[in-house]
């Protein structure tokens, strides 16, 4: 997947983008000047499936919108993020699977092209409900920490429907 920004991005979104790119195998690249049509023709140059572009409020991460290389809409979620600036991920992307509790965001297995299980020990990104927010979506590193790299999901706005 191809991970980008809205036009002019705060430090905090641009490092956002890094550590998801970093810890799910994707590519993150810094928008510039580049248009939506630019941008997906930027994956399809760099073999990247699909595109996530993260808008921000406030300097903020707040909205991911996932887009099929052909510029469908997969996925739209506002959100919110936690993460520690010098934490150390020891994440193995290669290894990395997804254990959810949340049918509706199970769509992200497809999107990110990492598989879906019931059960892992490391290495994985656990989608669970939250009383206060929609989701929380969690990364387990291979020595079996919880990160404190978070992305919290406020509401789902659009999910491609099968």
């Amino acid at each position: 997947m191809l991970i980008s920004t809205s036009r002019k991005p705060s430090q905090k979104t641009r490092k956002f983008c890094k550590t998801l790119a970093r810890t799910t195998d994707s590519t993150s690249v810094n928008r510039g000047k580049m248009n939506m049509r630019e941008l997906l023709l930027k994956a399809l140059e760099l073999d990247e499936i699909n595109v996530a572009v993260v808008n921000e409020i406030k300097g903020n991460p707040s909205k991911i919108t996932f887009y099929s290389n052909k510029g469908e809409v997969l996925l739209v979620l506002l959100i919110s993020v936690s993460m520690d600036n010098n934490e150390k991920l020891n994440i193995a992307p290669s290894q990395l699977k997804i254990v959810s509790s949340f049918d509706k965001l199970n769509v992200l297995s497809d999107i990110l092209d990492i598989d879906l299980v019931d059960i892992a020990e490391d290495n994985f990104i656990i989608i669970s409900q939250d009383d206060d927010l929609v989701a929380k979506i969690n990364f387990v590193n291979k020595f079996g920490e919880k990160l404190k790299f978070q992305i919290n999901v406020k509401k789902i706005l659009e999910a491609a429907h099968d």
